[in-house]
């Protein structure tokens, strides 16, 4: 019952909020962080997290409010772990794989609302997503992004990829590691079943800068990233990992 409501709850936003950002891009309503985009954005999220029964609670939320725009790197291991985020994070953006924009009406919206696709298959192409993000994120906007590439089965986290890392340095903002967790327990990879009632916690680590650094600080940037999500997820949670947090692909 509970995923059944959850479907027609993000059906029924997705019909009302949709063509609300698409009519606004076509008369060119700007963006901001209180613009018809964002409010629309934050309303689809949290109605959804409504529907699921689920809260949301916020660590660090002194790193949210970042004028000058920031990337924040997240762990991904649920569709829910977007909606947590979307529903918090203010004026946010998100780049997301390219299939996703093939939805119908979401896809169209999405990209309407300010979403960045990257094909990860083609390097070229992500790389230049990666830089239109950047512009964003100069203008202020908050850009949300999961290096791990897709979602995983458990909390430990696994090695990431450096183009978000390129992406915040070509801004030159700070990076804000992000841990989600409780996610799977509402909502794991492989399945659609939601279970009702569930806590996720957000976690906003300590921004790291990146002023000063160039395309040859990308490794040293992620390893730093990696290391501060991987503590707090075995300090907090007790999730181990015996991974390493280079990735061989951008």
């Amino acid at each position: 019952m509970r995923t059944l409501f959850v479907a027609l709850t993000a059906s029924v936003m997705t019909l009302l909020l949709g063509p609300t950002v698409i009519i606004a891009r076509l008369f060119r309503v700007p963006q901001g962080p209180n613009s018809i985009y964002a409010r629309c954005i934050r309303t689809w999220a949290r109605s959804i997290v409504f529907a699921a029964g689920a809260k949301v609670v916020v660590h660090g939320a002194e790193h949210l409010e970042n004028p000058e725009g920031a990337v924040f790197v997240a762990n991904h291991v649920s569709w829910f772990d977007i909606f947590g985020l979307a529903s918090v994070v203010p004026w946010c953006s998100f780049v997301a794989k390219s299939e996703l924009r093939r939805i119908l009406l979401f896809g169209f919206a999405a990209e309407a609302a300010g979403i960045v696709f990257v094909d990860r298959e083609n390097r070229k192409q992500a790389f230049a997503s990666y830089e239109v993000a950047a512009k964003e994120v100069r203008r202020g906007r908050a850009i949300v992004v999961c290096p791990e590439g897709t979602r995983g089965h458990d909390y430990h986290l696994r090695p990431f990829k450096k183009g978000p890392f390129v992406l915040a340095i070509a801004a030159q903002t700070p990076v804000i590691p992000t841990v989600v967790h409780g996610t799977i327990e509402i909502m794991p990879k492989g399945t659609f079943w939601i279970r009702s009632g569930g806590r996720i916690n957000l976690h906003f680590l300590e921004p790291i800068s990146t002023i000063g650094c160039d395309y040859e600080h990308r490794a040293e940037l992620m390893t730093a990233t990696w290391t501060a999500m991987a503590e707090t997820l075995r300090d907090v949670y007790g999730a181990r990992t015996s991974e390493h947090p280079v990735a061989n692909q951008a």
